[in-house]
């Protein structure tokens, strides 16, 4: 089966690229309209957004996230100094599973509230005492979310990542669960729920932490 995806954004020749996985419900278009390439052009950076339609789909739809690779992420890495993978809420977590179940393919992560997972699969991780003491069964490894924990446990150290929330975020806490994750320096909160409100300020603080030069 060959998925086509539709796309929003024309990427041009900056030298870097930032693939944007939108939502659940969530159109690829509301990325432009909340102004997040106003931001970028703001700054004057070499980065051009992509933003990837990909409403209900889940962590398990391989067609879809096969054609991310072959129609978008390898051939733009080839012409690229870099390309980075991001997304908002359940985007975010599905950016995750997707650098976790092909390491090497994306120059970084932009996680913005990324969804933590549902709550019987976080449940089976705090029944273990958390993630460094869960030791994961054959059974816990069917699930999608629980593979993805799996490579939270040591996500590689090499890859940048940035991860920003609100403060007030109904998932907050399980949120900074996922943002322990990783190296204090990537962690990043700012005021507000799990809205465009907090979303655009932590995508500011994205493009100004120095990540992308001309």
């Amino acid at each position: 089966m060959n998925t086509l995806l539709r796309t929003v954004g024309i990427p041009g020749d900056a030298p870097h690229l930032l693939v944007m996985l939108p939502g659940m419900v969530m159109q690829a278009e509301a990325i432009f309209e909340a102004g997040f390439a106003d931001a970028i052009a703001q700054r004057a950076l070499p980065l051009d957004l992509l933003a990837v339609d990909v409403s209900g789909i889940g962590l398990e739809a391989a067609d879809t996230w096969n054609a991310l690779q072959d129609q978008i992420l390898t051939p733009e890495r080839a012409r690229r100094r870099s390309v980075w993978l991001g997304g908002i809420s359940l985007g975010g977590l599905v950016a995750m599973a997707h650098v976790a179940a092909r390491p090497g393919v994306v120059d970084g992560l932009c996680l913005l509230a990324p969804y933590p997972g549902s709550r019987p699969s976080v449940n089976v991780i705090e029944r273990a005492g958390g993630v460094d003491r869960w030791q994961p069964s054959a059974a816990d490894l069917r699930d999608p979310e629980l593979r993805l924990w799996q490579w939270l446990k040591r996500p590689p150290r090499d890859l940048p990542v940035f991860i920003g929330h609100g403060r007030e975020d109904r998932f907050a806490d399980r949120i900074q669960q996922v943002a322990d994750r990783f190296p204090a320096t990537a962690r990043h909160t700012v005021a507000g729920g799990h809205e465009w409100s907090a979303w655009l300020p932590v995508w500011e603080q994205f493009l100004e932490a120095g990540y992308f030069s001309a």
